[in-house]
């Protein structure tokens, strides 16, 4: 399944190829088991979903949220009409990079789905989108609906000794050199283009919402040599 060309930023890069590496990062990493219920928060064009249809068993159920409506509609015509376990649907959520006329502020949505529903939450260039008010919302909402003991995939930008000492020396993929609130962002016109977090305020923020950090996998984005991926991978075990 090839999803449409790019737009709005979304499907960047080869997709069957990230898609597959995001797979082993979530099974080898996140320990995604092949019977876990899964909610994808900002599921786009099913980059995370289509290797999930090789995996999941018919007794587990994938559920996609996503803010694009075009979005949301190709994976439900070209995956939900093979796979009936998986779901995707439309959020009318507002973001000015990709929503822009979106009618729900992120920092009151509440997932459509009962509390506890889920084993494994996947949230892939998200939070490295989102304000801080909105990200908290999120955090809280992805504690209410995994079970104890289940698990939340997050990536980030996340500011820390060693990667503030990369930006500083330029070898960072941002700059970064914009405030705002507590995070710093790299285009004052476009907050939302790239948003990166203090690593001890986003520690904060799990344990707030009663969620274990099991593990903190650093990306290259920063200019880190060794790296899992591009991003920040944090695994997180609601308590």
């Amino acid at each position: 399944m090839v999803p449409p060309e790019r737009i709005s930023h979304i499907n960047e890069g080869d997709s069957e190829i990230l898609g597959k590496l995001f797979f082993k990062h979530f099974v080898e990493v996140g320990g995604l088991k092949n019977s876990d219920r899964v909610l994808d928060v900002g599921s786009g064009f099913g980059r995370m979903a289509v290797p999930l249809t090789r995996f999941l068993n018919t007794d587990s159920h994938y559920e996609g949220i996503e803010i694009i409506a075009r979005a949301a509609d190709w994976c439900t015509k070209k995956i939900t009409s093979r796979h009936p376990n998986f779901r995707f649907q439309k959020i009318d959520v507002l973001n000015h990079r990709y929503n822009p006329k979106g009618t729900v502020d992120a920092s009151v949505f509440k997932f459509p789905f009962e509390t506890e529903s889920f084993d494994f939450v996947i949230l892939t260039s998200v939070f490295t989108h989102m304000l801080p008010e909105d990200l908290k919302n999120y955090l809280s909402e992805i504690s209410r609906v995994l079970k104890t003991g289940g698990t939340c995939f997050i990536t980030y930008f996340l500011l820390n000794e060693s990667s503030l000492d990369l930006i500083k020396k330029k070898k960072s993929h941002f700059k970064l050199e914009y405030s705002f609130e507590n995070c710093r962002i790299e285009s004052q016109d476009d907050p939302e283009h790239a948003i990166a977090y203090p690593e001890n305020e986003v520690r904060d923020f799990y344990e707030k919402n009663k969620i274990a950090i099991k593990s903190v996998h650093y990306g290259n984005w920063s200019g880190r040599v060794d790296a899992l991926d591009f991003q920040d991978i944090v695994i997180g075990e609601r308590k």
